[in-house]
């Protein structure tokens, strides 16, 4: 950590830093600078990132900013060797009840059109290392969403689930159509979507989208725990696990199998691929290397 803010630093003054780094600077030096969300690093060896979205008045609800700066906590902890898995979560009353309509409300087609809005939200849903939801309350609209751009999600007991956005004369805009479909089917997804309704936490691990469902107070643990465990694998080999999974949704079976192959093969130019195998054969746990 020390390592990356020094040289963080220096490519500051040279005037040479990425935008990772940068991010990276940003979220290490002070957590307090971001205005919408809280960050830190949690897990008995401090792997896992932890963002929770911060605005309690508005029941967390995805302004500009808040996508912003979550972008931003996203590329500081992608760029961390440290961290190998990343938890997003919301309050115990809502994970995000939606994006910021005050914000949307006067809009034109122009407006939208021309400066491709909401593109930026999709940040979520490209971070190599893997992203778990950990859902309380309402995740509506963007705030559903957002929580099917991570890849597992974990709900608490009183969770919601909806695309409520038919009720307000426009249809979801950040992936809500698509992604709903591949999790729970056309029907399902579409009586949500055409109607606004909601699907509680139970239904929504039936219709397998949701992977776990936990008391309120012990999701976010829960969630952090799983987080652990994904970071204690290679996180190379993690990330590459991570791409298969999700080509699968692109590509026939039979592409999906011929690249799953050779990402497979592929692991067996890295030092973990061998580590692992020889710490198998030896009975002894494996160490290592993100390499």
């Amino acid at each position: 950590m020390a390592f990356l803010c020094r040289n963080a630093g220096m490519l500051l003054k040279s005037g040479r830093a990425t935008p990772g780094l940068l991010a990276a600077a940003r979220l290490l030096s002070s957590g307090a600078q971001y205005e919408y969300i809280m960050v830190e690093k949690r897990g008995e060896n401090k792997n896992v990132g932890f963002i929770q979205l911060n605005r309690p008045k508005a029941l967390n609800a995805l302004c500009d900013g808040l996508m912003t700066e979550l972008a931003e906590a996203l590329n500081a902890f992608e760029s961390d060797g440290e961290v190998g898995a990343i938890v997003i979560t919301g309050s115990d009353r809502a994970f995000a009840a939606g994006a910021d309509i005050k914000e949307m409300q006067n809009r034109t087609f122009q407006e939208c059109y021309g400066g491709n809005f909401l593109a930026h939200w999709n940040r979520v849903s490209t971070v190599k290392k893997p992203v778990i939801a950990a859902v309380n309350g309402f995740a509506l609209g963007g705030g559903c969403e957002l929580a099917m751009m991570c890849d597992i999600i974990y709900a608490g007991e009183k969770a919601q689930f909806g695309q409520p956005e038919i009720l307000l004369g426009t249809i979801p805009g950040a992936g809500g159509t698509q992604r709903l479909t591949r999790a729970v089917g056309k029907s399902l997804a579409m009586e949500l979507v055409l109607t606004g309704d909601k699907i509680g936490a139970q239904e929504a691990k039936q219709s397998g989208l949701v992977s776990k469902i936990c008391p309120v107070d012990q999701l976010v643990p829960e969630a952090v725990k799983c987080g652990e465990k994904i970071a204690a694998n290679s996180k190379l080999v993690s990330s590459m696990a991570k791409e298969a999974v999700n080509a699968a949704y692109e590509l026939t079976l039979a592409e999906g199998n011929r690249f799953e192959k050779r990402l497979f093969h592929a692991t067996f130019a890295t030092e973990d691929r061998k580590e692992g195998m020889t710490a198998f054969v030896e009975k002894r746990k494996a160490s290592f290397q993100d390499k």
